[in-house]
C-alpha cells in the first residue's frame, strides 16, 4: 500500500468506525425453529418404541430419528450465519454457505433494490453480491445498516 493509500484508510478509519450487522428477526426464528427441531424428532424417536403396528423399531432407530432431528436443525442454523462487517479498507458479506471480502474501490454501491429481501453490493457490469445480513424484514435495522454501509464506501472511494 502507497504512503497516500495508507493516509487515506487513516483518515476514514478516523472518520468513520468499523460496522458489523447480523439479521435480527430471522435469527430468533431460526434458533427457536432448530430448538423445536430437536425436540419433536427426540420426543418421536423416543415414541417409536410403542408402536403398535407391528413394525419393529430398534433402540439404533430411535436414536437416528434423535439425530436426523440435530442434523436438521444445524441446517436451519444456517440461516442465523451471515453477517456483514465494514471498515474503511473494504467490507466482508458472509451469507449462510458463502464469504466474500471486498475492498470499497472494487464495490460501485451499496444498493436495496425496490422489493428485494435484502441489501446488496453492486459491481460493475452488472454483477452484484447479495448481503443477506441485511433484510428487508428487519425495517429500521435494515435501513441503519445500509446508511452505515453507505456512509463507510462513499468515504473510502472519496
Amino acid at each position: 500500500m502507497s504512503a497516500v493509500a495508507g493516509k487515506a484508510a487513516e483518515r476514514v478509519a478516523q472518520e468513520v468506525p468499523a460496522v458489523q450487522f447480523r439479521p435480527k428477526k430471522i435469527r430468533t426464528v431460526a434458533y427457536a425453529s432448530a430448538a423445536l427441531l430437536v425436540v419433536v424428532f427426540a420426543v418421536v424417536g423416543w415414541l417409536l418404541g410403542d408402536t403398535p403396528t407391528g413394525v419393529i423399531f430398534r433402540t439404533s432407530d430411535q436414536i437416528a430419528m434423535a439425530l436426523l432431528g440435530v442434523v436438521l436443525a444445524g441446517a436451519v442454523l444456517l440461516l442465523a450465519r451471515p453477517r456483514v462487517r465494514a471498515d474503511a479498507e473494504g467490507v466482508e458479506v458472509r451469507n449462510p454457505v458463502t464469504s466474500y471480502k471486498f475492498a470499497w474501490a472494487d464495490v460501485l454501491k451499496v444498493s436495496f433494490p425496490d422489493g428485494a429481501p435484502w441489501a446488496r453490493l453492486e459491481f460493475p457490469e452488472d454483477e452484484y453480491v447479495s448481503i443477506m445480513a441485511v433484510q428487508a424484514v428487519d425495517r429500521e435495522h435494515a435501513v441503519a445498516a445500509v446508511r452505515a454501509l453507505r456512509e463507510l464506501h462513499k468515504a473510502a472511494t472519496r
